[in-house]
């Protein structure tokens, strides 16, 4: 069968570029663009436009290496695909040599049960999407699972090292000198949280993650009621 063809941005035809090639053969293989997003750590607009816009020559190495761990190592996990597409993925570099800014991180648990994600005050108002899936996967792996968050200093109840809201005097305490602070709450010392637990928070809230971890806060203590997040991260790890 000959190559399929593919428009340009401007109307003409031509082959496929190698991305997609290699995009065709994992979605032969049964996986869908989201799919292929998620093993190489960007999104799913962006393997599109594999096809649309002749991108996506930075992965050909890590789909490569993806699909030879399918077709002959049997793995179909997709944080086993991630982890080996991330070594074999580099950064673009700016004409001057140094990395290229990329838009954001996206979320990733390696086969370990490490993984971490952050969002900042748009996602945040939005609901903090983009950590949804982190949730659902630890909890779907019986991961443990910590978070930080950023507020304002007056939104806290306590004061900054109380043991009734940290774990110690100024213990996994920042603060910002625009009267922000951050807190953490679980650690692998400490034990952390059952993942599954907060992705069942998240479901009771309709997917939106921030107004989960507010609700656990307020229930549990430790902020006003009408206390806004300014910065929400994610981290999870496997338990011993």
């Amino acid at each position: 069968m000959p190559p399929r063809a593919r428009r340009n941005r401007h109307g003409s035809q031509g082959e496929l570029n190698e991305a997609a090639r290699l995009a065709d053969r994992l979605q032969q293989a049964g996986y869908t663009k989201r799919d292929i997003a998620r093993v190489i750590n960007r999104d799913a607009s962006l393997v599109s436009q594999f096809y649309t816009k002749n991108k996506g020559a930075a992965f050909v190495p890590a789909l490569r290496e993806v699909l030879t761990a399918i077709e002959a190592g049997g793995i179909t996990d997709l944080p086993e695909l991630a982890a080996i597409a991330a070594r074999h993925t580099h950064r673009r570099t700016t004409a001057s040599g140094s990395r290229a800014r990329v838009r954001g991180k996206t979320l990733l648990i390696t086969p370990t049960g490490s993984g971490s994600g952050r969002v900042g005050a748009q996602a945040i108002a939005s609901g903090s999407a983009r950590l949804r899936p982190l949730i659902a996967e630890a909890a779907r792996r019986g991961l443990r699972l910590a978070f930080t968050v950023r507020l304002a200093k007056t939104a806290y109840l306590h004061p900054s090292g109380s043991r009734t809201d940290s774990p110690g005097i100024r213990r996994d305490v920042i603060q910002r000198a625009d009267h922000t602070e951050e807190r953490s709450y679980g650690s692998a010392q400490t034990g952390g949280f059952d993942a599954a637990d907060f992705a069942r928070r998240v479901d009771a809230d309709g997917g939106d993650v921030t107004a989960a971890v507010h609700q656990w806060l307020v229930e549990t203590g430790r902020i006003h009621a009408d206390a806004y997040i300014l910065h929400l991260e994610i981290r999870t790890w496997r338990p011993r």
